[in-house]
């Protein structure tokens, strides 16, 4: 993460009262942060509405067609225009629903070009395989980012500012964060830490996601209000229960792991350690499905 982005960071925090507006160096009204939360069925994503003095951001768009219909009820209902969707990363959990809420609507979806790239490539073949799973409720078409930004770019949308940073890979194949420079900051941190639910390590970065979650902790403020994709906002201090979590997933790979891969028996034992560590069901489904591809991670780490 860039030292401009950390230096931007801590201006905002003297930014008493609201956010400032780069244009006319105003101080907008602080935003009203609505969350949208699915139930299992939506494997528990989270989405948000940043209300602004005139106007509606969203930050991702649920996975579900039922879920992104109720987002985009929650958005009519706040009566303002809808001026833009910022996404966090290319997992279909957090752009699925992009179609239906900005059905009807010319709002400008915005990513990093990594978030695009992996959108772009993996869509068909996440559709193929989640398809057949969830069926109706998978939308048929998807609507892809029609706005690339830079790494530690500003966009100004009705007097806050939102700067996105490129992560690289961790959580997902690229992941990426919103930050909205206020007092105090707010951050959009997609997958980088799940709050309360087993996590996703089946794209296989999990050494890269402990160095992110490192800048992260470096980066923001101790006073940043965090909003994860998957569980109850929080500070900085969630970063530290996803990094045990992290720690003790892969460790418990290595120890179980015969090459690049665990057996059906290794992975049962897999998903008794990290329940025992994190005593909850929610993606409980996704304990074994990371394992293989951990394996061949820590296999090629030792090489």
């Amino acid at each position: 993460m860039s030292r401009s982005f950390g230096t931007a960071l801590v201006a905002a925090a003297l930014l008493a009262g609201g956010c400032l507006d780069p244009e006319s160096g105003a101080t907008a009204p602080a935003p009203v942060i609505h969350t949208q939360s699915a139930g299992m069925n939506g494997i528990y994503v989270n989405a948000y509405l940043v209300e602004t003095e005139h106007g509606v951001v969203a930050v991702d768009a649920m996975l579900t067609v039922s879920d992104a219909i109720a987002l985009r009820q929650k958005l009519d209902g706040l009566g303002k225009p809808l001026l833009a969707v910022l996404l966090t990363h290319g997992h279909p959990d957090h752009y699925n629903g992009v179609t239906e809420l900005v059905r009807g609507l010319d709002a400008p979806i915005l990513a990093t070009a990594a978030v695009d790239q992996v959108i772009r490539r993996d869509d068909e073949a996440k559709a193929a395989q989640w398809t057949p799973v969830f069926g109706e409720e998978w939308p048929a078409a998807r609507t892809f980012p029609s706005r690339i930004v830079a790494s530690g770019e500003t966009v100004a949308l009705d007097g806050v500012s939102f700067q996105v940073e490129d992560l690289g890979p961790g959580e997902s194949h690229a992941d990426s964060i919103w930050v909205i420079k206020a007092d105090p900051p707010i951050a959009f941190i997609g997958d980088a830490a799940f709050n309360g639910t087993h996590s996703y390590l089946s794209d296989g970065h999990s050494g890269e996601w402990l160095g992110n979650l490192d800048t992260l902790e470096q980066e923001l403020g101790p006073d940043t209000v965090v909003y994860p994709g998957h569980g109850e906002q929080g500070t900085v201090g969630l970063l530290d229960p996803q990094r045990a979590y992290l720690h003790l997933y892969r460790d418990t790979v290595r120890s179980l792991s015969s090459g690049e891969s665990l057996t059906p028996e290794a992975k049962e034992s897999l998903t008794g350690v990290m329940k025992g560590h994190l005593p909850t069901d929610k993606l409980e489904f996704l304990i074994p499905l990371g394992a293989d591809p951990v394996a061949a991670e820590l296999a090629r780490e030792a090489e």
